[in-house]
């Protein structure tokens, strides 16, 4: 088998993934909140900004202004040493200075744009068209005001952090603490909404898999939603789980009760019958009959198998010993001789000898008649990938999905002789109670192939 070969029978086994991005539902509720939370924080803000926050920053103009009024009044009304008294309690006490204001003082305007652009003409408007408001002067950080008191010009140098009461690094640590605490209650949140239904998936998905015995889901959830559902499906799993073992039961009855009157009718025959092509003829059909209850009987047994570490050798061995004379049968084995697999070997056994029989009856070569078989198997990232091909004529792509269906029989191409139909069903059934896939698909090079992966065993 080439790496080709392994790709391809893998990529069948499991389809790749279509373009379109798939996430999980705990991911798309955690970003859809994560999203919710972040639009409205942004409209909290603003709505902050023009409610609170720029009504506060317009007050403090008015009352900087006022401070530069009184400021501008106190030094027209006071004498030499008050002045200077005021000049050093305003400093002290209010954090205002004052200072000459010089032709060559290098000046940083305000900014002009936005909230701050309404600040300045805020305090330009209360304090007269001759007021500069300014950032910085001669390279000293605050909040600036020109005026002139008579024919003097003045600098009042005032805390720019008065117009900022949104800075600093507390409204950090808040808004980092919120963000931390809004993300988190969604992740809870979309733990919440998304644990019912991962254990619903589950569930769902034993099943699927025939394992109605599983786990069952909680009905006694808090939420009425979750637990009526979960009641639901609890009780649909119980009634399907009451169905599959009566089927179970009927088809074994059946089988079974059917193996008396067989065994009779070839005593008969042995015995009854002069013409030896008939009787030979009558016992072929007996054995056929009791072939195809043999097959009912294994469509339903139980699902319980115990895996262990199996030489697949050795299972191969076995099931093409019957063949081994047989000049119209040829067998081709490449399989490592150590080469182990996690399964149960009669039912492994079972699986390889469906598969020869099948290939018997229904894969001969289009050309000489006679059945070639090859049996190939690989280790692929830690799986045994096993494949079974013949050189028949194959099937048509519409019948070869439908193959594994139980009492589905192929076009006639590979239906040369009869059948229960059950054989690739149990085949299927078995690699599955096994933990391993089965696929069947037409090769490239003509002849039907049967894909199987199982886990390879660990090295002891």
């Amino acid at each position: 088998m080439t790496d080709a070969d392994i790709h391809a029978g893998d990529h069948a086994l499991h389809p790749a993934p279509g373009p379109r991005l798939k996430v999980s539902l705990f991911w798309r509720t955690f970003i859809l909140l994560a999203m919710l939370i972040f639009f409205s924080s942004v409209a909290w803000l603003q709505m902050f900004k023009t409610q609170e926050y720029e009504p506060r920053i317009l007050r403090n103009a008015h009352q900087i202004a006022t401070v530069v009024n009184l400021t501008k009044t106190a030094l027209m009304h006071s004498d030499a040493i008050a002045r200077v008294y005021l000049l050093k309690m305003l400093a002290d006490e209010e954090d205002v200075r004052l200072k000459t204001r010089e032709p060559g003082d290098q000046i940083e305007v305000f900014s002009a744009s936005g909230l701050d652009s309404r600040l300045a003409e805020e305090m330009i408007k209360r304090l007269g068209t001759g007021t500069v408001v300014a950032s910085r002067v001669n390279d000293e950080e605050g909040l600036w005001i020109g005026f002139q008191i008579e024919r003097d010009s003045y600098w009042l140098q005032m805390d720019s952090a008065r117009l900022k009461p949104l800075g600093g690094s507390a409204w950090v640590i808040w808004l980092s603490v919120t963000t931390a605490l809004s993300l988190l209650g969604a992740a809870i949140m979309a733990g919440l909404i998304n644990r019912p239904l991962k254990r619903l998936s589950y569930a769902a998905s034993q099943v699927r898999e025939g394992h109605f015995d599983g786990p069952t889901l909680d009905e006694s959830a808090a939420t009425s939603e979750i637990r009526e559902v979960n009641i639901g499906f609890n009780r649909m799993a119980e009634r399907l789980a009451k169905i599959e073992a009566e089927r179970a039961l009927m088809l074994a009855g059946i089988s079974h009760d059917l193996r008396t009157p067989l065994a009779r009718l070839r005593l008969e025959t042995e015995m009854s019958v002069a013409d030896a092509e008939a009787r030979e003829l009558m016992a072929a059909d007996i054995e056929q009959l009791d072939e195809i209850i043999d097959k009912f009987l294994d469509y339903a047994r139980p699902d319980a198998t115990e895996l262990g570490p199996v030489l697949l050798t050795g299972v191969i061995s076995r099931c093409i010993a019957p063949w081994r004379h047989n000049q119209r049968f040829e067998i081709s084995v490449d399989v490592g001789e150590d080469l182990q697999v996690m399964a149960e070997p009669v039912e492994l056994g079972r699986v390889m000898s469906n598969l020869l029989e099948n290939a018997r009856r229904y894969g001969q070569s289009p050309s000489d008649g006679i059945t070639r078989v090859e049996i190939v198997a690989r280790v692929h990232d830690g799986w045994v990938l096993l494949r079974v091909r013949d050189q028949g004529p194959g099937v048509s792509e519409d019948t070869l999905k439908n193959l594994t269906q139980p009492f589905f029989r192929g076009d006639a191409a590979r239906t040369s002789a009869t059948g229960s139909g059950l054989g690739l069903a149990i085949v299927e059934r078995s690699v599955q109670r096994m933990g391993g896939t089965f696929s069947v698909f037409n090769n490239s090079a003509g002849g039907l192939m049967a894909l199987m992966k199982f886990r390879q065993a660990p090295a002891t």
